[in-house]
């Protein structure tokens, strides 16, 4: 395949054209092309490795070129909601960053009270398409790894609805700079960034430059992601918005310990025994919410959340999964713009975004 074939980074008439989409086609299109027929099954080729790279990130840096590939990316993903982009060779797109990933669909459930609306209220239940990714070129264990969780949240637990739905959008990541843990399933996963630049090579130091920049740039605050759209996911239209500040993901205790090299491995050996294509298992992570936190340090020698009064309100059960083509290009995440207020619709910080 070759860059030329994917799709462009900016927005395109199909982002444009989005109405919305219907779960199972989505998951369908995630699973039609796997890396591996059947995962860990004698003789299947082994995971393709995308490169995150510092040339990827700056193409098109420099005035008077081509256009900027990594800003026309991040307005992208401010901009449309579109969850499969398919693009001309219907080949997607080029990941600049979490360029590797597994894809994983289950089930979101509320199941503790709490002051939130919208799919944050107790008894909420809705189908969840996530994208479990590492944001650089180390995806093996030995190598510092920044892992993040993006979620795709349908307000239905019909599989096969037939309206088009608008699904919220969620991301949750651990250190931006990477961590020494030796599993995925080791990690705390956090709406709020955490980056320390001097843990990084000077490629990755560029990157994450780079990164800040644009991302601070485009949107008002870039190392923290609201969870707005969930909580105005299938509320009521006379009911107000109410959304926690933070939320994190731990997985749920009791899970297994699977030793793999390859963090796709070791997530997909969390549901399958390998060379078999049936599900075996559940992968389980905890929904922790607070509003209590804040940022603390500097992104150079190290910054973070320090986030307290955490309150478990539910979890997310992963039921199968897929290392797939379309999984790494096609399947689109969008990032909800920056508000002043996050529970008023009416105060993103920065409207027109170009």
């Amino acid at each position: 395949m070759k860059v030329n074939d994917l799709c462009p980074q900016g927005i395109t008439d199909e982002d444009l054209d989005y109405q919305g989409s219907r779960y199972a086609e989505v998951k369908e299109a995630v699973f039609a092309n796997p890396y591996q027929r059947v995962w860990g099954a004698p003789g299947e080729p082994p995971f393709p490795h995308h490169a995150v790279t510092t040339r990827g990130v700056y193409e098109g840096f420099l005035p008077g070129g081509k256009p900027d590939q990594f800003k026309q990316a991040a307005i992208r993903t401010l901009k449309t909601s579109a969850d499969l982009r398919w693009g001309e060779h219907a080949k997607g797109f080029r990941k600049l960053i979490h360029s590797n990933g597994v894809c994983m669909t289950g089930t979101w459930e509320i199941t503790n009270d709490n002051e939130f609306s919208g799919f944050f209220k107790k008894s909420s239940k809705g189908k969840i398409i996530t994208r479990l990714s590492c944001g650089s070129s180390a995806i093996k264990s030995g190598n510092k790894r920044a892992f993040g969780f993006a979620g795709k949240l349908y307000p239905t637990m019909d599989e096969n609805h037939q309206e088009l739905l608008k699904p919220a959008s969620f991301f949750c990541l651990d250190s931006l700079s990477g961590n020494d843990a030796t599993h995925y399933t080791d990690v705390t996963l956090l709406n709020g960034i955490a980056v320390r630049i001097l843990d990084v090579d000077l490629p990755g130091k560029l990157m994450l430059l780079r990164a800040g920049i644009v991302f601070g740039g485009l949107d008002k605050n870039g190392s923290l992601r609201q969870v707005y759209q969930i909580a105005e996911l299938d509320k009521a239209p006379d009911e107000a918005c109410n959304a926690p500040e933070f939320m994190c993901l731990v997985p749920s205790e009791g899970h297994l310990t699977i030793d793999e090299e390859d963090f796709r491995d070791e997530l997909l050996g969390h549901i399958y025994d390998k060379g078999n294509p049936v599900p075996q298992r559940t992968l389980c992570f905890d929904i922790l919410v607070s509003n209590q936190g804040k940022e603390v340090g500097n992104a150079v020698t190290g910054s973070k959340f320090e986030v307290t009064d955490w309150h478990k309100i539910g979890k997310i059960t992963l039921e199968d999964g897929v290392a797939s083509h379309n999984a790494d290009h096609v399947l689109h995440f969008t990032h909800p713009p920056w508000r002043n207020d996050r529970n008023d619709p009416d105060s993103v910080a920065k409207k027109n975004i170009t």
